[in-house]
């Protein structure tokens, strides 16, 4: 298990390719509370679909586009190219 303290960033590569990419945010989440991804609320509440969109529909990558959102007190940078960064927030 790894620990988040608040504002250090945990740093993670997205399999970019997943069905559900999503569900790959609630996984980390998950991972840094030290509990099931079940137990957190759903990410399509929070994010509907724009990741699933980011990947599936990319734009040039020059580009460069990211999404920003908060969820289950984290904020999460998600990068075209995969990567994730978390910072917890509450």
């Amino acid at each position: 298990m790894t620990e988040a303290h608040d504002h250090e960033i945990v740093r993670r590569e997205l399999n970019t390719d997943r069905e559900e990419p999503a569900v790959a945010i609630a996984e980390v989440v998950a991972e840094l509370e030290g509990k099931p991804a079940d137990e957190l609320t759903s990410t399509y509440d929070c994010i509907d679909g724009m990741i699933s969109e980011l990947y599936s529909n990319p734009p040039s990558p020059e580009a460069q586009m990211t999404v920003e959102f908060t969820y289950s007190g984290y904020r999460i940078t998600v990068e075209q190219s995969g990567t994730a960064e978390f910072v917890r927030v509450s």
